[in-house]
């Protein structure tokens, strides 16, 4: 009895010890057939993505699609530079015309990192594919901004007639006015009415930039 009771406790250790090495070979087993599946050159300029060959550290992996997330909200703290402060924004308008090729293909580039972005960078770690692609997206968004920030800069508000020009200034000076907590509740809609008829049919004044400007003055009507 005494080699039976010694055997079922050697059965019990080894049990959970067979179950890790299992787990363990099978992890491996899954990581090398994803390694061996063929990769197209798309994404051949992204260092150590996890669509490379062959097993990826997950460790490293979860680094850098985290630096990836970080990168993906600078970009976007950028942006909302200027849609939080429509004076930036009335300087450089081209940052919101879509009719600029740049300015289009920053906006799209922007809607493409925002539809893959993870909501924390574990949920991409055993997702190569999906991986590989927000990389990828968050490399055009941050290129695609930097070109029609570049070229918002470097034209400011040249692209409008001398009328425009002014009409764009009034604006400005109008929208100053709406947003000063020191003005008075009429002084600051009417001149957000008048601003917006300035720059009808020259800027169109992004919907995060409208909305803070008039829950501003909402919030001083409502106290």
């Amino acid at each position: 009895m005494g080699i039976v009771f010694r055997l079922a406790e050697l059965l019990l250790l080894l049990v959970p010890v067979a179950g890790v090495v299992f787990a363990g070979v099978n992890l491996w087993q899954r990581a090398h057939r994803s390694s061996d599946q063929p990769r197209g050159g798309e994404h051949d300029d992204l260092p150590a993505t996890p669509s490379r060959s062959g097993p990826t550290n997950p460790a490293a992996v979860w680094r850098l699609i985290t630096r990836t997330l970080e990168e993906h909200a600078r970009t976007d703290t950028r942006w909302m530079e200027y849609e939080l402060d429509a004076d930036k924004l009335l300087d450089f308008p081209l940052m919101t015309d879509m009719r600029a090729p740049l300015t289009t293909a920053f906006h799209k580039a922007k809607l493409r990192a925002d539809l893959l972005r993870p909501g924390k960078a574990e949920d991409l770690v055993d997702d190569r594919e999906s991986a590989a692609q927000y990389l990828a997206a968050v490399e055009d968004y941050t290129t695609a901004f930097e070109a029609a920030e570049n070229e918002a800069i470097r034209r400011r508000r040249s692209d409008f007639s001398p009328q425009g020009q002014q009409r764009i200034a009034r604006a400005r000076s109008l929208l100053s006015v709406a947003s000063d907590s020191g003005a008075t509740q009429n002084e600051r809609e009417q001149a957000y009415a008048l601003a917006c008829k300035e720059l009808d049919g020259l800027v169109v004044l992004p919907s995060t930039t409208r909305l803070g400007i008039e829950r501003g003055i909402a919030g001083e009507l409502d106290g």
